[in-house]
């Protein structure tokens, strides 16, 4: 049983390309499923300063609120100053006018100079109580003028927090776009790459009927590296995996660290059961096939990081035939090289 998917042909001997439609679309997906995530991260951020900034504002309309009161609380108490310090003006205008008259009649008498004097007194207690008046209409200036630098103040900070806003949301947007670029930069880089991998590949081991590229994937019969129903590679595999080896040490080289790449070794089986004390099933079979294509080629220098092993067992086959020759295209060790 082999691990390397083949070709699938349909009647008339024509190639089905199915198998490398379905990786494609599931990278595509993968991909799609990306730029949702950092979508919703950075709605998440952004929710979170607009969360922010809603708080707040909600602060400072209720600090305007109340300032908005005091002020009118205020003008109300400023109203009724001036109006009693109207009210003492006409008292001091009728006082003085009185005074006027009884000072032309101090000559008839001490009544009348007695009577000015009691006048002259009430006069000088109105001054001073207009003047207190005036003091703290003064002082209602002053607090007015405190309270409008304050309210100038709120609405500069109130500015300053849209403007913030407003940067924050272009942040996330260039912030995204820059993602969306770089994404389709790194899967243009590892699609070049698996291109180039595949051609040294296919360079090296040259046109054999039982090793086959089909669309991104890389495929083995089993026979050509294990004998039948066993996880042990053949010695005459030694030279395949060899040159396989060379292939991956040569793009360990040329892909950049930033690159996360993989090369996936799936084992495959056909549907006929089996049931030893080794392999209980055709799923442990294919995994083991997988396990021991890694381990030999990490043997030949291949970073361990760089290769997955995955089983499939007999539940992804390329021919649904039950001829040999079907048992035999479904029995394969593929080699895929994908995004970790």
């Amino acid at each position: 049983m082999s691990s390397t998917g083949g070709r699938r042909r349909g009647r008339g001997g024509q190639i089905n390309y199915w198998p490398g439609f379905v990786d494609a679309l599931s990278t595509l997906l993968l991909a799609i499923v990306f730029l949702i995530s950092v979508f919703m991260v950075g709605q998440f951020f952004l929710s979170r300063e607009l969360s922010s900034r809603d708080t707040v504002l909600d602060r400072l309309n209720r600090q305007i609120s109340e300032l908005t009161d005091l002020l009118s609380l205020e003008r109300s108490s400023r109203r009724s100053v001036e109006d009693n310090l109207s009210a003492l003006q006409m008292t001091l205008q009728a006082n003085q006018a009185e005074r006027n008259r009884l000072q032309g009649l101090i000559d008839s008498g001490g009544v009348a100079e007695a009577r000015a004097n009691e006048l002259n007194t009430a006069l000088e207690s109105q001054r001073q109580t207009a003047s207190r008046a005036m003091s703290q209409v003064e002082i209602l200036n002053q607090q007015i003028a405190a309270m409008r630098q304050q309210l100038a103040a709120l609405e500069q900070a109130l500015a300053a927090s849209e403007t913030r806003d407003k940067e924050s949301q272009a942040r996330v947007a260039d912030l995204g776009s820059r993602l969306n670029v770089a994404l389709a930069q790194r899967v243009q880089e590892l699609a070049r790459y698996r291109s180039d991998f595949f051609g040294r590949l296919r360079q090296i081991l040259g046109n054999r009927p039982d090793i086959r590229i089909v669309g991104d994937r890389f495929v083995f019969q089993s026979e050509v590296l294990f004998p039948g129903g066993q996880a042990v590679l053949r010695p005459e595999a030694s030279g395949e995996m060899d040159r396989i080896a060379t292939a991956l040490l040569e793009l360990e080289r040329q892909i950049p660290p930033d690159i996360p790449w993989v090369i996936r070794v799936d084992g495959h089986t056909d549907n006929r059961p089996i049931a030893t004390a080794q392999f209980p099933s055709n799923w442990a079979l294919s995994a083991a096939r997988a396990i021991a294509v890694v381990q030999a080629l990490v043997q030949r220098g291949i970073q361990p990081q760089h290769l997955v092993a995955a089983g499939f067992g007999e539940f992804q086959p390329i021919d649904q035939g039950t001829t040999e020759d079907a048992y035999a295209r479904n029995r394969r060790i593929e080699l895929k090289m994908t995004e970790r």
